[in-house]
């Protein structure tokens, strides 16, 4: 299976680390011309590094925005008006009891996990529409159907990727354009390692080590066990932001490496 996505836009958002950097390198290496987005200078010119270090002929750019505003948002439009893959990646998580999360709390989750993905699909799908092609894709979690007891307002925002994702599928019928949402599982990225940095200190195991247990003792139920590599969520991406994937549309498929114990989603 050969995926060719030269002469296509990819904009990837929240992708200076972690998952979306991992979607941004396979994207780039599949041909496609990738925008890569952070709210920091220098994370934004590491990660443009960190393409071209895999993917030396890759065509990649990079801007600075936070796409957790609607000014952020902005600055994009104006600076990558025109985009044929949309990957909405970015998202923040936090392991803080539902009891001690205020108003506020829930309110800045929304905005970041789902409003800037709603944003941004607003913007782009009509362009897409009109061109009769386009890809967009919702980074959801197994968190969006088996909420964790202790990070309930972040598995909220996921289920609510997934309604959006598969509401706007159909609002796209029949116009070319596919939406789809991917369920990522415990993945080993930097955003894991730092929430394992005390268990990591104490037990004397490699950050690799460390996540491993922590699935098998957070989610017994993964089937294989293990974290999962980024790169194995994002051959899933970039399978989907493909051509190769034109009957799939309007689903929610997961890369949880079996977490969630279900013959359907």
């Amino acid at each position: 299976m050969h995926i060719n996505l030269s002469g296509k836009v990819a904009i990837v958002s929240g992708s200076t680390a972690g998952i979306g950097l991992g979607i941004a390198q396979g994207l780039a290496g599949a041909g496609a011309r990738v925008v890569i987005i952070g709210r920091q200078q220098g994370k934004v010119d590491e990660a443009i590094a960190s393409v071209l270090a895999t993917h030396p002929a890759a065509n990649v750019r990079g801007l600075v925005a936070d796409l957790g505003t609607a000014a952020g948002a902005e600055t994009l439009f104006k600076a990558e008006p025109h985009a044929d893959i949309l990957v909405n990646n970015l998202g923040i998580y936090n392991d803080v009891d539902f009891f001690d999360t205020p108003d506020e709390e829930w309110a800045r989750f929304y905005e970041v996990n789902v409003i800037s993905g709603v944003r941004l699909a607003r913007h782009y799908t009509p362009q897409m529409v009109e061109r009769g092609w386009g890809r967009v894709l919702f980074v959801s979690s197994e968190s969006g159907i088996a909420t964790p007891a202790d990070m309930i307002n972040y598995g909220v925002t996921k289920s609510a990727n997934l309604a959006v994702s598969h509401g706007l599928a159909k609002r796209l019928a029949g116009t070319g354009v596919t939406v789809n949402s991917i369920l990522p599982g415990p993945t080993f990225t930097d955003g894991l390692e730092g929430m394992l940095k005390d268990a990591i200190a104490a037990s004397g195991r490699s950050a690799r080590e460390e996540a491993d247990a922590f699935v098998k003792v957070a989610r017994p139920t993964s089937i294989i066990q293990r974290a999962a590599d980024v790169r194995e969520v994002a051959n899933l991406a970039v399978y989907l932001a493909s051509p190769l994937s034109s009957a799939t549309t309007g689903a929610a498929l997961r890369v949880d490496g079996g977490v969630v114990d279900s013959l359907a989603i």
